[in-house]
């Protein structure tokens, strides 16, 4: 018998969004019938790859940090007569290929958002010396058609259902390099779900740049929501990232009407003033933005929401910044994401005149997160005394301990047996940090 070939090894860094998480993720799973077995280190991998966002000024300097180390490590490799490859995937790649090329001749390969699924072949071609080096202008539906079955590792699992978005925000390149709004068929995706549930995962969360513009069902995101929810085993969905302009009635009602449907909805605002709003090309004020929480929460009136927020945005004065606190205080969130704004090359922002001196940006940061993490602690704290359903989904860090999450996303560590994993169970929580909650004990088993 001859002795199997060594396992090729994969390095994947990540940054960014759950979308860069998920499509890591995919790229792992096409990339492991050849042989790829995953590493914790970039320096003994043979395949490097770096799926960066383009969202933030932050990410893209990283990755070029990232790069000029990786090179080292490449040449160290080649000394010793090895071969490391190198690529860098997703919307850097899209935006920026040609000039990562020419910035960094160790990237071997860009491959954008919708090429995923040829990694293999340019991997291959490559190693041959001959081909494309930048594979990013594909149709979306070729990228998920190519995939390989999920293979889910735990009782949660991320499910990409549209992609790209047509909205403009003029400090978003999301419609140039993700592409215009795409949905993939309600079949392929119920198809994917049952799969997922067969395999034990409990909750899935869909996916899309602006997943609530979904039109690949019936009654659009609504439509899917409810079909996924029939499937059994699979007790709970989420969504995100969400669009205040794509929240119809359907949607809205579905967070009444469906159990499954989770009452945590993160929904971007971005800012608090009207005039800022406009600038950015939102579609939406803060008055509307204020009367759809409203009808929201009449629907739904446990439901919790985080939000986004940029500060500094160009031409925001100290009277704008104030009315975003205002719509903070007016709404309470029991979450938020919050940004210095970063021009990105390409969009309109990044021209635009009024840009906000760093130091200014960092005050108004410092001033919005401090009324954010106020509103996050008591959310948090009006959860003590309550019974929460939790899914467990691993152990702790101690023994005897395990790890879920609530209804709200939060953590939820309890002193219990191992077997209550991949269970919803309910907990009564008997106190709060600021990130977390720790049950004291469950009340029944399921």
């Amino acid at each position: 018998m001859s002795a199997a070939p060594p396992a090729r090894r994969l390095y994947i860094k990540t940054y960014g969004c759950q979308m860069n998480v998920y499509d890591s993720e995919r790229m792992a799973d096409v990339l492991a019938p050849l042989g790829y077995a995953m590493s914790d280190r970039p320096d003994d991998a043979d395949l490097v790859v770096l799926n960066p966002c383009h969202i933030r000024d932050q990410a893209t300097e990283k990755v070029y940090s990232e790069l000029g180390q990786i090179r080292l490590m490449k040449l160290a490799r080649a000394e010793a007569g090895e071969v490391m490859t190198v690529a860098v995937a997703g919307c850097v790649a899209q935006a920026e290929g040609e000039e990562i090329m020419r910035r960094q001749p160790a990237v071997d390969l860009v491959v954008g958002p919708q090429a995923y699924h040829q990694l293999p072949e340019l991997i291959a071609r490559t190693h041959r010396a001959r081909g494309e080096s930048l594979a990013c202008d594909f149709e979306p539906q070729a990228k998920f058609d190519a995939l390989p079955a999920r293979r889910p590792s735990g009782v949660t699992a991320f499910l990409t259902v549209q992609e790209g978005c047509d909205k403009f925000c003029t400090f978003c390149v999301v419609p140039y390099t993700r592409g215009a709004e795409w949905s993939r068929p309600a079949a392929d995706i119920e198809a994917e779900a049952r799969g997922l549930a067969e395999r034990g995962v409990r909750e899935v969360t869909l996916l899309g740049q602006n997943v609530n513009a979904y039109d690949g069902a019936e009654g659009g995101l609504a439509g899917l929501v409810r079909r996924l929810a029939a499937i059994p085993g699979l007790d709970r969905i989420r969504y995100t990232t969400s669009h205040p302009r794509d929240m119809d009635d359907a949607l809205i009602a579905a967070h009444g009407e469906v159990e499954a449907l989770m009452p945590y909805l993160h929904l971007p605002v971005q800012s608090g003033s009207d005039r800022i709003l406009r600038v950015m090309n939102r579609g939406h004020g803060a008055k509307s933005y204020l009367a759809l929480v409203e009808r929201i929460r009449a629907a739904r009136p446990d439901l919790a929401l985080s939000s986004d927020f940029i500060v500094g945005f160009p031409g925001e004065r100290e009277e704008d910044f104030e009315a975003t606190l205002e719509l903070i205080r007016a709404v309470g969130f029991a979450g938020a994401f919050s940004f210095k704004y970063s021009p990105r090359p390409g969009t309109p922002a990044a021209a635009m005149p009024g840009q906000v001196p760093e130091d200014v940006k960092s005050e108004r940061l410092a001033r919005l997160q401090a009324l954010l993490e106020t509103q996050q602690r008591a959310f948090n704290a009006a959860q003590a005394g309550k019974v929460l359903p939790v899914l467990f989904e691993k152990s702790g860090r101690y023994p005897g301990q395990i790890i879920g999450r609530s209804p709200y996303l939060q953590a939820v560590y309890l002193e219990a047996p191992d077997r209550l994993i991949g269970q919803i169970v309910p907990v009564e929580i008997n106190r709060a940090g600021p990130n977390s909650l720790v049950g004291a004990r469950v009340l029944e088993t399921a």
